[in-house]
């Protein structure tokens, strides 16, 4: 698929570094406030660990800005990343407004973070200076439960650490994400990155990306399916990408007529306006599979009558308020109402892996920092195609 992007910009910059490890952070013993020294190939008064700059909310109805956050020290296991370029993404709007009754402020936003390596620690074995690497929506699991034994780090019983707003295992208070110009990460948390694509439109997958592609690789989406997508926005267009990359046949489900050419520009193969009976019902009992990306609340029945028997209906949207599910809707046809979160760590760079191979990518309006706030409101009106991505150059 061929990236749609407004403003052109870097895409492989930042040079790689000379790194000398000196020391390591308490977590892999050594020298406890030895730093790492590196010699970068351009001079960046925020490269050094310790205080940079972010962007933060410091209250649920103050706007994002400047703000000044620690990094922890590079560890024997860490890899430390210039960050170029971060994804906007709408779990950050809500967190930022505390939306979900969870913030805690101040509150860095960003998990979608593409960046170049530019120290590792000297146990580090899948990385080296001046290397692409990517970090997603966590930095760390318990690692021993089931679920991250499984490779499902998304759903470790004591909880993964979260990009932001998570505990900090290390410095204490919470995580700060990617709106920063660096991040500090165990290796077993970063990603590779090809040089092939689009920098800035990769970072989305960190997201939107993972979000989509597990739930069509979990429930096996491929040829002779119909798969339907509800919702074009930064989550259901990724969802369009996949699954027609995947052979499926791909109907994608939208409130808005003015849709329906670059849902067929994405790789949908019809489009169906949800709000007109006639056309839904016209597609009764025969979807394999339904993918429900929207946030905002809907009627979920309305979807799950669309089910064949034995379909399933995967909700990766989050609305605010309870779906109300008929059960007839479900017994009748022996149909199944799922949720999916994200992706492993192995399933991520799978995913990352597979957009190289076949060229896949967001479709991103790129932004500067300063435009992160306005950026929130356009997404709020479902005016961005379809993902906006932060050039960290700009902070």
């Amino acid at each position: 698929m061929k990236m749609q992007i407004k403003t052109h910009q870097r895409s492989k910059q930042s040079g790689p570094s000379k790194v000398t490890q000196h020391g390591t952070n308490r977590r892999g013993g050594g020298l406890p406030n030895a730093r790492p020294h590196f010699e970068p190939a351009e001079s960046r008064e925020d490269q050094e660990v310790g205080v940079i700059k972010a962007y933060a909310a410091q209250s649920a109805i103050s706007p994002v800005g400047p703000f000044a956050i620690r990094r922890r020290e590079v560890g024997v296991r860490d890899v430390q990343i210039e960050i170029l370029y971060c994804g906007v993404c709408h779990s950050d709007l809500h967190m930022a407004r505390n939306e979900w009754h969870q913030t805690v402020y101040p509150c860095v936003p960003g998990h979608e973070i593409v960046g170049r390596v530019v120290a590792v620690g000297r146990d580090v074995k899948q990385f080296k200076a001046g290397e692409l690497a990517a970090v997603g929506c966590m930095v760390d699991s318990c690692r021993t439960c089931p679920s991250c034994r499984a490779g499902l780090e998304q759903y470790c019983e004591r909880g993964p650490v979260l990009t932001y707003n998570s505990g900090d295992t290390h410095l204490g208070g919470v995580t700060y994400g990617g709106y920063s110009k660096a991040i500090v990460v165990d290796e077993a948390f970063a990603l590779r990155v090809s040089e092939k694509l689009n920098l800035a439109a990769v970072a989305p997958l960190l997201c939107a990306g993972i979000t989509t592609y597990s739930p069509l690789r979990q429930w096996k989406v491929g040829p002779g399916q119909k798969v339907g997508i509800v919702g074009l926005g930064g989550l259901g267009h990724m969802a369009v990408k996949f699954a027609r990359s995947f052979g499926a046949h791909v109907v994608l489900f939208t409130t808005s007529p003015g849709k329906e050419a670059d849902a067929m520009r994405l790789g949908a193969h019809e489009v169906v306006v949800s709000t007109n009976p006639p056309d839904m019902n016209k597609h009764l009992n025969s979807f394999d599979f339904i993918l429900d990306a929207v946030s905002a609340n809907h009627d979920i029945n309305s979807y799950l009558s669309l089910l064949k028997v034995d379909g399933t209906l995967t909700l990766v949207g989050l609305p605010e308020k309870p779906l109300g599910v008929a059960a007839f809707n479900l017994v009748g046809q022996r149909r199944r109402f799922a949720g999916s979160n994200i992706g492993g760590i192995a399933e991520t760079q799978e995913m990352l892996d597979y957009c190289a191979d076949h060229g896949i990518v967001s479709d991103v309006e790129l932004i500067k920092i300063e435009q992160v706030n306005e950026a929130y409101e356009k997404m709020l009106k479902g005016q961005v195609k379809y993902r906006f991505v932060i050039d960290m150059a700009s902070l």
